[in-house]
C-alpha cells in the first residue's frame, strides 16, 4: 500500500486560499474516485473537493474551519499500490502573491510565534467592515493591533484584503516610522490632511431584541459592498423603456422555445443582448481600474446578480456573452441560475465578470441604486414591467396608448465614467430594448 497527498486543487485566478466547512467522509472511511470528500468555501462560492483517486482516509491534515493554501495537502489517503512513498496529485499551477513593497525578512521563529493560538488573552474583536482570514486575525490579536490600525494596511490581496505578508510586514515596521522633518523654506509647507478611519456607531440592544450573527457569505457581501463605496465615487442614471416590443415577442415564443429545447425563455437573456451591443457601442464601460490605469478588458462576461433561498447574493457570470446568441444567452442564464440556488457553482463561475446585470424588477420594485461590483465600474438595474397608459407619436398625432414599461437604473464610477458616458451607454440599450424587431429569430 502506499500514501497519496490529496491537495487543495486550483479555485480559479485570484483564488488563493479555501476554508474547509465540513468533511463528508471521517478517518478510516474508504472514498472512491471522484467522491465529494470535503466542503470548502471560498471568498467566491462554496464547493466540493472530489478525490482523484480510490482510498481510506488515514489523515485528516486540515480541520473544520482551517484555511488552507491552493496546491496544500488537506488529507492523506491510503491508496493500492507498491512501496510507502507518499504521491501527490499533480499540481498544473503554482500561485504566488505579488507584494509590491519589500517584506522585512522574519525568522521562522517569529513567524512561527505569530502564527500560534491565543491562550491567555481575550481575543480582540473586529466589525464587519474589514475581511480578515483566520491567520491575519491572530497575528493581529498576537500582536494587539487595533481595527482602525488595520484599516490603515493597504492590502496586496484579492480586491485589497490584507494578506499574511501584508501585517508582518506592518509588525516588522510597526513603532519604525520616523517623524518627517520641516523643510528650509521661508514658504510654509501644508502638513497632510489625516483622514480618520470609520467607527462603527455603537448599537444599543433592548430587551426583546433578536440578536442574528451574519453568516459567512453575509459578511463578504458586507465586506464587498462597503469596500466598493469607499473605491468608487458611484453615480447612478435612471431612464424609463417601453419594452412592449419585448414581452410581444417573448409571449409569441416562449412556449415554442421550451417546447424545442427544454427551458425557459424568461426576460434575462434579451436584456443581456442589449447590454452587450451597447458594450460593444461603448466599450470604455468595459473595464477596470488599476491605480491610475484604465485595463480595457477583451472579453465581454456579465455577471448576473441571483438571489438565493436563504437570502443571500450570489453573482455567476456568463462568460463571452458576446460570441453567445439568444438561445445560446437563455441556456447559459438558466444554467447558472439553477446551479446557484442549489448550490452547483464551481470558483469559476463566479469569476472574471466585466459587467453586472441586476434584476430588482424580479421582487416588484420599479427602480433601484445598485452597487458596483469590484473591479467593474458600472452595473444595471432592470426594474418590475408594468403596464402604464403613454403617449405615442403617430403619423396622425399623439395617441394615449397601454403600453409595457420598465425603468432602468445605471450606477457607474465617476473616476473613469462621466455622465455623458454612462448617459449614452444607458439611453443605447434603452434603444436596443424599446426598438426590439419582433421578427427576431430564437
Amino acid at each position: 500500500m502506499a500514501e497519496y497527498k490529496l491537495l487543495l486543487p486550483s479555485m480559479g485566478e485570484g483564488v488563493m486560499e479555501a476554508t474547509v466547512i465540513s468533511w463528508l467522509f471521517n478517518e478510516g472511511d474508504t472514498v472512491k474516485e471522484d467522491d465529494s470528500v470535503v466542503e470548502i468555501a471560498t471568498d467566491k462560492v462554496d464547493s466540493d473537493v472530489p478525490t482523484p483517486v480510490s482510498g481510506k482516509i488515514i489523515k485528516i491534515l486540515k480541520q473544520k474551519d482551517e484555511v488552507a493554501k491552493i496546491g496544500e495537502a488537506i488529507a492523506i489517503l491510503e491508496v493500492a499500490g507498491a512501496g510507502e512513498a507518499v504521491a501527490e496529485q499533480p499540481q498544473e499551477t503554482k500561485f504566488h502573491a505579488e507584494v509590491q513593497t519589500e517584506i522585512p525578512q522574519l525568522t521562522n521563529e517569529e513567524v512561527k510565534e505569530l502564527e500560534k493560538p491565543l491562550q491567555n488573552s481575550a481575543p480582540q474583536e473586529f466589525s464587519g467592515d474589514i475581511y480578515l482570514s483566520p491567520l491575519v486575525k491572530n497575528i493581529a490579536h498576537q500582536e494587539n493591533i487595533s481595527e482602525t490600525e488595520l484599516q490603515s494596511i493597504k492590502g496586496s490581496g484579492l480586491e485589497g484584503r490584507i494578506t499574511k505578508e501584508d501585517i508582518l510586514s506592518y509588525v516588522a515596521n510597526r513603532g519604525n516610522s520616523k517623524p518627517v522633518e520641516t523643510p528650509q523654506a521661508s514658504a510654509p509647507v501644508a502638513a497632510p490632511v489625516q483622514v480618520a478611519a470609520p467607527v462603527a456607531v455603537p448599537v444599543q440592544v433592548s430587551e426583546g431584541d433578536e440578536i442574528i450573527q451574519m453568516d459567512r457569505v453575509r459578511k463578504i457581501i458586507a465586506d464587498a459592498m462597503v469596500n466598493s463605496k469607499r473605491i468608487s465615487p458611484h453615480v447612478t442614471s435612471f431612464i424609463e423603456t417601453d419594452v412592449t416590443n419585448v414581452v410581444k415577442w417573448r409571449t409569441k415564443h416562449k412556449d415554442i422555445f421550451e417546447k424545442r429545447e427544454g427551458e425557459k425563455l424568461t426576460y434575462m437573456p434579451i436584456f443581456v443582448k442589449a447590454i452587450v451591443k451597447a458594450i460593444q457601442d461603448f466599450p470604455l464601460i468595459n473595464v477596470s481600474v488599476d491605480g491610475d490605469k484604465i485595463i480595457k478588458k477583451k472579453n465581454i462576461n456579465i455577471g448576473m446578480a441571483t438571489a438565493l433561498p436563504d437570502g443571500n447574493l450570489i453573482v455567476p457570470v456568463i462568460k463571452n456573452a458576446d460570441q453567445l446568441s439568444l438561445s445560446g444567452l437563455a441556456k447559459a442564464i438558466n444554467d447558472l441560475a439553477y446551479r446557484a440556488r442549489n448550490k452547483k457553482l464551481k470558483p469559476e463561475d463566479t469569476q472574471g465578470a466585466t459587467y453586472t446585470i441586476s434584476n430588482v424588477g424580479g421582487f416588484g420594485n420599479l427602480m433601484g441604486t445598485p452597487i458596483i461590483p469590484q473591479p467593474q465600474v458600472a452595473i444595471l438595474a432592470v426594474g418590475a414591467i408594468v403596464k402604464k397608459p403613454a403617449v405615442l407619436e403617430t403619423k396622425d398625432g399623439d395617441v394615449i396608448a397601454i403600453r409595457n414599461l420598465m425603468f432602468m437604473s445605471h450606477s457607474y464610477d465617476h473616476r473613469v465614467v462621466d455622465g455623458s458616458l454612462g448617459g449614452m451607454f444607458l439611453k443605447h440599450v434603452h434603444d436596443y430594448l424599446q426598438n426590439w424587431d419582433l421578427n427576431t429569430e430564437i
